[in-house]
């Protein structure tokens, strides 16, 4: 029995080491595959490519700037949106929420994560893009285009599409995301600890903000960090919404942009062999780079948060 079980553990080890293998070859494939197949893009414009706006295929003039900008912008856009509402939304399940509906309302919630993205881009260009052209880029342009400094994120004809638009669009996304692995992770919390603060008098804020947030803060930047990747990577619900333009006129919200996936979503399928499909290619480089920088940082910050821990301890 003793010689059986060494056996299967030998077995059993280097097959799961052969599938991180398998892994990292095939990271390293991705990689070595979109190097080669942007080379002559990189070695036609080099870094200038990060930096200049011009996207002309019959010149054979490409940059990368319109595309990046707007994928970091209707990202940060949704982050900005998506934290907080998931938080509250975590928070009411787990604290607030009775009973009954817990489990209901995040059955609900986790099934709008499962909605593919086109019906997203559908709904948004059809119903929500009408409806925020003729209320809400009104209201806002009224109220925050008079404020000095923000005025200028809000300015512009309401026309609908842009990058705000896609922002928001991505937000509803990735809401269901983060709120989910937000809630799992509230729940993890010992309920004693929680008993304990209410014993003491502490309100719901302050038990959520004094115990839960310290003892979960890592899966919610967990969660966090996989919604962020989720609207880096998404395409045609930004597709649908954004405008499709490679000109970067201002830096008003309302404009119309594009984002590297709606680029490589638009015109991948058109472009001729040469420089316009190494130039893709070379878009698909950059939002591989940017998502490992996203990662990297994320993992960054969760050891720095897990060492605060031990170090409080």
């Amino acid at each position: 029995m003793r010689k059986k079980s060494k056996l299967g553990d030998i077995l059993f080890f280097n097959a799961t080491r052969i599938f991180a293998v398998m892994t990292l070859l095939l990271l390293g494939g991705i990689i070595i595959s979109l190097v080669v197949a942007s080379w002559p893009s990189i070695q036609k414009f080099g870094l200038a490519f990060l930096w200049t706006s011009e996207w002309n295929p019959p010149a054979e003039n490409f940059g990368a700037l319109v595309p990046i900008y707007g994928t970091i912008m209707t990202s940060l856009i949704a982050l900005i949106i998506a934290v907080p509402v998931s938080f509250g939304i975590a928070l009411f399940l787990t604290e607030l929420s009775p009973i009954w509906l817990r489990r209901p309302l995040g059955t609900a919630i986790e099934l709008l994560a499962a909605i593919p993205s086109i019906v997203y881009g559908m709904w948004g260009l059809l119903v929500f893009v009408p409806i925020f052209s003729k209320y809400v880029q009104p209201f806002l342009s009224a109220t925050v285009g008079k404020l000095p400094g923000l005025g200028a994120l809000v300015a512009g004809p309401p026309i609908g599409i842009g990058l705000l638009c896609a922002g928001i669009i991505l937000a509803i996304m990735i809401i269901p995301f983060i709120a989910a692995v937000m809630r799992d992770v509230f729940e993890v919390t010992p309920p004693m600890l929680k008993e304990s603060a209410y014993g003491l008098g502490a309100t719901t804020w302050e038990v959520v903000w004094n115990v839960v947030w310290p003892y979960t803060k890592v899966g919610v930047v967990g969660g966090i960090m996989l919604g962020l990747g989720r609207a880096l990577g998404e395409t045609m619900a930004v597709t649908f919404v954004i405008g499709n333009t490679n000109f970067l006129d201002s830096v008003s919200l309302y404009a119309p942009g594009n984002s590297i996936t709606s680029a490589l979503a638009n015109e991948f399928a058109e472009a001729s062999p040469g420089l316009h499909a190494a130039a893709l290619m070379e878009l698909g480089l950059i939002l591989f780079f940017i998502t490992f920088v996203v990662l990297a940082f994320s993992k960054v910050l969760l050891a720095r948060l897990a060492r605060g821990e031990g170090s409080k301890t």
